[in-house]
């Protein structure tokens, strides 16, 4: 019964590895036959342009060649194209002088305002400048007044306090001297004493 068993199982394996090796085989066949197809149409299409391209870039041109020259093959449409053009060079030099007009306009307008900002820029500025100048000449004054006054006061300190000084040394002088006259004649009236 084992034997049986392997058999059937061995024949099952083998049916089975059969059946997978035909659907491998069978996807693959597919896939190079998709593959063949896109290849081909791809090389189709790119023929295609190749060739269409160039007709429909000659017919383009054969329409605009017919268009341009379609309206002068008769006088009356002719003249009509000509008072047309006429028309809208016209309006087209119009439209360009009023946008021209308007640009000056605008730009002359522009000026002034700048201008007249910078002048009034300009004018507090210089009011600045005067009024700061007048300050600083003011406090200029004024510390020099000080300087000045403290000069004259501190000399004449200084002056005052010289002439004490000089007194004052003077009496000290003075009373030195006597002090010394008084100290030697003393010192005289006893050596003379003694001898």
């Amino acid at each position: 019964m084992a034997t049986s068993q392997t058999k059937t199982t061995a024949q099952r394996r083998t049916s089975t590895a059969k059946g997978q090796a035909r659907s491998t085989a069978r996807k693959t066949k597919t896939t190079a036959k998709t593959t063949a197809t896109a290849t081909k149409s791809q090389a189709q299409r790119v023929a295609e342009t190749v060739v269409d391209v160039p007709v429909g870039v000659a017919m383009r041109v054969a329409d605009r060649v017919q268009e341009l020259v379609e309206p002068w093959t008769k006088r009356n449409t002719a003249e009509r194209e000509l008072r047309s053009y006429r028309t809208q060079l016209t309006r087209g030099v119009n439209r360009t002088e009023r946008r021209g007009a308007t640009a000056r306009r605008k730009a002359t307008t522009q000026a002034k305002r700048t201008r007249g900002r910078f002048e009034r820029e300009v004018r507090r500025v210089e009011r600045e400048a005067r009024k700061n100048q007048r300050k600083a000449t003011t406090t200029l004054r004024q510390n020099r007044r000080k300087v000045e006054t403290t000069l004259k006061r501190n000399r004449r300190q200084a002056e005052t306090q010289l002439r004490k000084a000089t007194r004052q040394a003077e009496r000290v002088q003075s009373d030195l001297q006597k002090t010394v006259e008084e100290q030697s004649s003393r010192a005289q009236e006893f050596v003379n004493s003694l001898v």
